[in-house]
């Protein structure tokens, strides 16, 4: 959580971007201005933002020298207590610019983004993957400077993990926790295994998307539950998962994941596989974009690559372009109609086309949908009972032998009952 001391007044920040490589300005824009979306949620009042072209990277500070006393200058001269980059700095290059100026504090995107997951983790699954991420991305970083700093200027960035670890304990003692915090996290693996092989029979439909895209808003209106939503970057990190019946036929869990976002630190999502484990089991992935962004092709492009690199990129998906009602100029429907032949339109605040959604979900149901016919003995009486649960029974029959069903259902449902004859 934000320290007492900073809860009343917000940290004053300056921005760095760095034109590079295939980036140009107006893509670095975008980022920053993402970036200034990350620094609010963190508690953070943006005041400048710093831009330099590069055809090579400084090892020591990023920027060029010059560029980084500039930075440094600009801070002291507008009051900002924190410099927060764009891109992964290294842990000389930290170093480096504290000795800048030991009072402005110089953080790179990863250690903001966890920070941010620290304020917001709730359970112990969702704290215990925050901490073992921070403690992983902490570890190389672990310098008496730093130490000193933590000390002196705590804020932003710069909090230890959760719990009663403290960023002054040697590199062996943090080695022990992470180690520790990796069998529990095995642990919470194993329960989840449990959990999911207890729900293998039911259709599984997971929701990813871009953080801030309307999914949890989504789950609200598909389900009908009261799952916290705030208009807010990552303003949740656990997966909830609901059941719903769509109608008599058709029945699915849903779960809601952590938002995706560019550039998401790799200890992250290695910490958080286990809850991503939601999206490789499911039948169904419904991407959802937040139909309104200017970057929306980008956010999917960063999705895909999360999804790819869990390996569930080869699952059923469909996209779904959320947040229509947020939209007044034909020609952006008319822009995403085409770009996104196979999406669904919808608003999920506003429950519009809802029904479109459901729909769609239904028939890619259908398609692992089979009939089957069963025969019953009039001593089967609580096999016969079972056979007509979650399923459609198209035909009953009697006869001198005991009951006939015709009936339709999920294969998985279906072989399920064959097993009971």
């Amino acid at each position: 959580m934000i320290d007492q001391q900073r809860s009343n007044k917000a940290e004053r920040a300056i921005l760095v971007g760095v034109i590079h490589g295939k980036l140009n300005e107006l893509i670095i824009d975008e980022h920053l201005d993402e970036m200034e979306l990350l620094a609010d949620t963190a508690g953070a009042k943006v005041v400048g933002r710093v831009t330099q072209c590069l055809n090579k990277i400084n090892p020591a500070y990023f920027v060029g020298k010059g560029k980084a006393e500039q930075i440094m200058n600009q801070a002291k001269e507008l009051g900002v207590s924190l410099v927060i980059f764009d891109e992964d700095l290294s842990p000389a290059q930290t170093k480096n610019f504290q000795e800048l100026s030991e009072n402005i504090k110089v953080i790179d995107r990863s250690a903001l983004i966890l920070d941010i997951f620290q304020r917001h983790a709730k359970t112990k699954e969702a704290k215990t993957q925050v901490e073992l991420a921070h403690l992983q991305y902490l570890l190389p970083r672990l310098t008496r400077m730093w130490t000193h700093l933590e000390r002196q200027m705590g804020g932003i960035g710069t909090r230890a993990g959760a719990g009663e670890t403290q960023i002054e304990v040697d590199r062996r003692l943090i080695g022990q926790r992470i180690a520790k915090l990796k069998k529990e996290l095995s642990k919470i693996v194993k329960e989840r295994g449990t959990q999911s092989r207890r729900r293998k029979d039911q259709f599984r439909v997971a929701l990813v998307g871009y953080t801030n895209a309307g999914k949890s808003t989504l789950m609200n209106a598909i389900t009908g539950a009261d799952v916290y939503i705030r208009d807010q970057l990552f303003a949740t990190l656990d997966t909830t998962i609901r059941s719903t019946v769509i109608d008599g036929e058709h029945e699915i869990l849903l779960s809601d994941t952590v938002g995706f976002i560019r550039k998401l630190p790799h200890h992250l999502v290695a910490s958080f596989r286990s809850t991503l484990q939601e999206v490789l089991e499911a039948d169904l992935i419904l991407i959802v974009l937040d139909a309104s962004s200017p970057q929306i092709i980008e956010h999917l492009d960063t999705i895909n690559e999360v999804l790819t690199d869990l390996g569930a990129d080869k699952n059923t998906s469909l996209i779904v372009l959320n947040k229509i009602d947020t939209i007044n100029e034909d020609s952006r429907i008319a822009y995403l109609k085409r770009k996104f032949t196979d999406g669904i339109l919808i608003s999920a605040k506003n429950h519009l086309r809802i029904d479109n959604l459901l729909e769609s979900i239904k028939e890619i149901i259908d398609r692992g949908f089979t009939t089957a016919d069963v025969h019953f003995s009039f001593e089967q009486a609580k096999e016969t009972a079972e056979a007509q649960n979650g399923v459609t029974v198209l035909e009953r029959e009697y006869d001198e032998d005991g009951v006939h069903l015709k009936i339709r259902g999920p294969v998985k449902r279906i072989n399920q009952i064959l097993n009971l004859v």
